[in-house]
C-alpha cells in the first residue's frame, strides 16, 4: 500500500520523469550506429524487470495478476507501445531530436481525435483549435525535414505519437485505471519482436559492451524509473497540469544534445514546434477546469 503524497511532491515527480525522458534522446545519440531494433531489444531489456519491480511491489507480490486483469485492452495497448518506442528511437536516430520530440509532443491531439472516432467521446472546441493549429505547425515541420532528407524520420515521430495515443485509448476503452501493467506488456512484447525482426533479418545481437549497458540502463533508468515515478505523481496532478508539466521534456530534450554534442535543427523546426508547443499549451490551458465524461457502457 502506498503512502498518500502532497500535491506539491506529485508535481515534483512528475517533473522529474519528464527531466529523465528528456535525456533519451543524448542516450540514443551516445549508441552511435546501433540499429534500431538492438536498442529497442536491449533497452526494453532494461525497463522490463523494472516496471516487473515496481508492479510487484504494487499488487502486493501479484504482478502477473495485474497484467492478466489489464485483459484485452492491456494487450492491445502493449502492442500500441512497440511501435511508439520503435518509431521514437528511429526517429532521433534520422531527424534532430528537436524535429522528433517537438512531433512526439503531438501525441494528446492525436489522442482526443481517436477518442471522438473509436470511443465517441466529445471533443471540446477549443480541443479542435488546438488540432488546427497542431496540423500547421506539424505541416512546418515535417515540409521542413523533406527539404533536409528526413521526412522518414519526421513520418516516424508522427507514428510513435499515434502508437502512445493508441495505447491511451486502449485503456480508456477498457477502463484500466493502472497503466503500469500495460506498459510492462509493451516493454515485454518489444523485447521478443526486435529480437525476431533481428533474427529475421539476419542481424547481430552483439553490441560494444558501453552500448549495450547504455542502452540496459537507458531503459531502466531514464524510462522504467520514469514512468514509475511518473504514474505515483499523476494520481494527484489533474490531468491538464499533467500535459504542461510534461512539456519539460519536449524544452529540455533539445537543449541536452546541443549542450553536450553541439546539435541544433533549423528555423523551421523551431517554428514549427513553437506553434504545435503553444497548440498544447492552449489545449491544456483550456482544459484546466473540464473534466471529460465518463464513458458510457
Amino acid at each position: 500500500m502506498e503512502r498518500e503524497i502532497s500535491y506539491r511532491t506529485g508535481v515534483g515527480l512528475v517533473l522529474f520523469a519528464a527531466i529523465l525522458w528528456s535525456l533519451m534522446g543524448l542516450a540514443i545519440r551516445a549508441l552511435g550506429d546501433a540499429g534500431t531494433w538492438q536498442v529497442l531489444f536491449y533497452r526494453s531489456l532494461g525497463m522490463a524487470p523494472v516496471l516487473f519491480a515496481v508492479v510487484a511491489y504494487r499488487s502486493g507480490g501479484r504482478p502477473l495478476q495485474r497484467v492478466r486483469a489489464a485483459g484485452w485492452p492491456g494487450l492491445i495497448g502493449g502492442t500500441g507501445l512497440v511501435f511508439a518506442f520503435a518509431g521514437a528511437i528511429y526517429a532521433i536516430q534520422v531527424t534532430t531530436v528537436a524535429n522528433a520530440v517537438f512531433l512526439f509532443a503531438a501525441a494528446p491531439l492525436f489522442t482526443a481525435v481517436m477518442a471522438w472516432l473509436v470511443l465517441k467521446e466529445p471533443v471540446r472546441r477549443a480541443t479542435w483549435g488546438a488540432i488546427a493549429l497542431a496540423s500547421a505547425g506539424m505541416f512546418v515541420m515535417v515540409r521542413e525535414g523533406l527539404a533536409i532528407g528526413a521526412g522518414w524520420g519526421n513520418l516516424a515521430a508522427i507514428a510513435s505519437a499515434a502508437g502512445f495515443s493508441a495505447f491511451t485509448i486502449s485503456l480508456r476503452w477498457g477502463r484500466v485505471q493502472n497503466m503500469l501493467p500495460s506498459v510492462l506488456t509493451g516493454g515485454v512484447l518489444s523485447v521478443l519482436v526486435a529480437g525476431a525482426v533481428i533474427a529475421a533479418r539476419g542481424e547481430s545481437f552483439a553490441l560494444p559492451l558501453r552500448s549495450v549497458a547504455i542502452a540496459m540502463l537507458m531503459g531502466a533508468a531514464l524510462l522504467g524509473f520514469g514512468l514509475a515515478i511518473y504514474t505515483t505523481g499523476s494520481r494527484i496532478v489533474a490531468a491538464a497540469e499533467l500535459g504542461l508539466l510534461s512539456m519539460a521534456e519536449v524544452m529540455l530534450a533539445p537543449v541536452w544534445v546541443w549542450l553536450f554534442l553541439g546539435e541544433s535543427a533549423s528555423l523551421g523546426t523551431f517554428v514549427g514546434g513553437a506553434i504545435l508547443l503553444a497548440a498544447i499549451a492552449f489545449n491544456a490551458v483550456t482544459g484546466m477546469r473540464h473534466r471529460p465524461p465518463a464513458l458510457t457502457t
